[in-house]
């Protein structure tokens, strides 16, 4: 095949698309803010500056946490490095990418497409230049939708309403002052 996927970050979710690339033959490129040479290198990756991953790679996957750290990452000059044959990918979250360039590169046609789960804004408006455009695939932030995830929340808020019921905290309360006022109960138990 001889195809390189570049990730931007080898944490849990870009570790296992390094797994995919590798499957599917493709050398993978890693780049993170902190990422090594080892810890590349154990997911099957080589590290690499952000600007050679960005012109090497036919696709490129972004798996960053948002952060003052990362918002607007991939810039206009990123992508100007892309091939004109490449894709980006974005799972992860919108604000990391330019999408004011993005859309000037996948209409003029200096990048092959993209593949975007993810926004500036959302849910994205019904006027939004990405819809016009034939050669991006969008889909509205679902793409953590798996059975398995759907059971695991579903799970989780069973979970809660029965330790609620039997009069303890909820496992997954983010605020328990205000559980504790709003339930009118003095003490909650701690729950599991």
């Amino acid at each position: 095949m001889n195809k390189r996927i570049g990730i931007l970050e080898l944490g849990r979710i870009g570790s296992r698309i390094a797994a995919f690339g590798q499957f599917l033959g493709m050398r993978v490129l890693a780049w993170g803010p902190t990422l090594t040479d080892e810890r590349a290198a154990a997911s099957g990756a080589t590290r690499v500056p952000l600007d050679t991953l960005f012109r090497d790679s036919d696709v490129i996957s972004l798996h960053l946490r948002l952060s003052e750290r990362t918002r607007g990452i991939v810039t206009a000059h990123h992508l100007s490095l892309m091939k004109p044959t490449a894709y980006l990918i974005n799972t992860a979250r919108g604000p990391l990418v330019d999408e004011t360039a993005l859309i000037a590169a996948l209409r003029d046609g200096r990048i092959a497409g993209a593949a975007l789960d993810v926004y500036e804004t959302e849910p994205l408006p019904p006027d939004h230049a990405l819809l016009a455009l034939e050669n991006v695939v969008l889909s509205p932030h679902v793409g953590y939708v798996t059975r398995e995830a759907y059971d695991l929340f579903f799970r989780q808020v069973a979970e809660n309403i029965e330790s609620y019921l039997e009069g303890n905290l909820p496992p997954r309360t983010v605020n328990p002052e205000a559980m504790m006022r709003r339930s009118g109960k003095q003490e909650l138990q701690e729950g599991r």
